[in-house]
């Protein structure tokens, strides 16, 4: 690589944006990650929460951990774990029959490596973002990003129309940079023009979601009744997932904490009398009363929690795979990579792998600047 400071703009600090900056940035590219939220982690975040007599919360309400099968993800998990960022979860698993009220596929222990972050699923995206050669930007979105073609180089502008700085490529680590739902939430066009890469248009024009609903939970006493620490629910309407998220290595043991995760058809049902702007305290208050009162309907001695709350997850989990084989979609000419789980498989390593390869792409193409 010559001498000229060579600057990429990362947008989104998901998982598979922060493995892609801290690639970059260990290959001697100057990385500005940009990120609407406070702080990073997209799906992988954790949420602090404060109960009414003061206690703090918290919880990993997006994704509940990880397998890896991926010689080179695995990798890097060796890495993190080395660094205390990433532990197995060694607990059991299993199902359960909404119809009958009963467990079945009982796994036990170990049989499938679980990982998460430690101490909450955020940690490993928050170390990624830390390391030297990444400036972080959190509370800054993106709202336009504009190709300037006479200077061979993006130009990027935030939601309060700031100048952001130019750029020699961008990676593009969430799918609503292109998604007519960010018009949907932000009454304004994707910060991406399709126009502007017609040969991958097709591709991204409308890419299918899974939304869901997050209840967060805690107790004061263990739920006893309850033999496993995560299980999928199968015959229900509402429920699909509750895992004990306080039974995870690393997480304070002050209080039982559980997050349930509520089926698409559940969320689709809300969404279409809600739309997907910000939701009221009263809708969510009501959402929260009606997966819990599934919950209890499952006959397991479900105790009143001291803390409960919901979350919606409009657009997070993507229903389909658009570059299996190619792992990011790459627009040569003007060095944009477009990565994410959406790319390669809907889970954190389809994440992690694409990633990589959008850090792949950029190194190899900015060595020839």
């Amino acid at each position: 690589m010559n001498t000229v400071v060579t600057k990429v703009a990362v947008v989104g600090s998901g998982i598979s944006g922060s493995v892609c900056a801290s690639s970059l940035a260990k290959n001697g590219v100057c990385v500005t990650l940009f990120e609407s939220a406070r702080g990073p982690g997209g799906r992988m975040s954790q949420r602090r929460e404060v109960s009414e007599d003061g206690k703090e919360l918290v919880f990993d309400h997006g994704a509940p951990f990880f397998t890896v099968n991926n010689a080179e993800v695995l990798g890097l998990v060796r890495e993190w774990e080395s660094r205390g960022l990433v532990a197995e979860w060694k607990q059991n698993f299993g199902s359960f029959d909404c119809s009958s009220n009963k467990f079945f596929d009982m796994e036990q222990e170990g049989l499938t490596k679980r990982y998460v972050g430690v101490p909450g699923m955020n940690a490993i995206c928050k170390a990624l973002c830390q390391e030297p050669g990444v400036e972080r930007k959190f509370g800054v979105g993106v709202g336009r990003m504009e190709w300037l073609e006479s200077e061979n180089l993006w130009s990027l502008t935030g939601l309060d129309g700031q100048n952001l700085g130019h750029f020699q490529g961008v990676v593009a680590s969430d799918k609503n940079i292109v998604s007519p739902r960010f018009t949907s939430v932000t009454g304004r066009p994707p910060p991406l023009d399709l126009n502007l890469v017609p040969e991958l248009a097709a591709k991204l024009q409308d890419i299918p979601v899974i939304p869901c609903f997050a209840l967060m939970l805690a107790f004061a006493e263990p739920l006893s009744a309850i033999p496993i620490k995560g299980f999928t629910m199968i015959n229900s309407e509402v429920l699909s997932w509750a895992h004990c998220d306080s039974s995870k290595p690393g997480r304070s043991a002050a209080s039982e904490r559980w997050v349930l995760h509520s089926t698409m058809e559940y969320a689709n049902s809300v969404i279409a009398q809600t739309g997907l702007q910000k939701l009221s305290e009263a809708t969510l208050k009501k959402v929260a009363e009606e997966i819990f009162h599934e919950f209890q309907s499952t006959g397991l001695s479900i105790s009143q929690p001291f803390f409960k709350k919901a979350h919606r997850w409009g657009s997070a989990f993507p229903a389909t795979s658009i570059a299996k084989e190619e792992k990011c979609l790459w627009e040569k000419n003007k060095r944009l990579a477009i990565a994410g789980d959406f790319c390669v498989s809907p889970n954190i390593e389809g994440a992690i792998v694409s990633g990589i390869a959008a850090a792949s792409k950029l190194t190899e193409m900015l060595s020839c600047l």
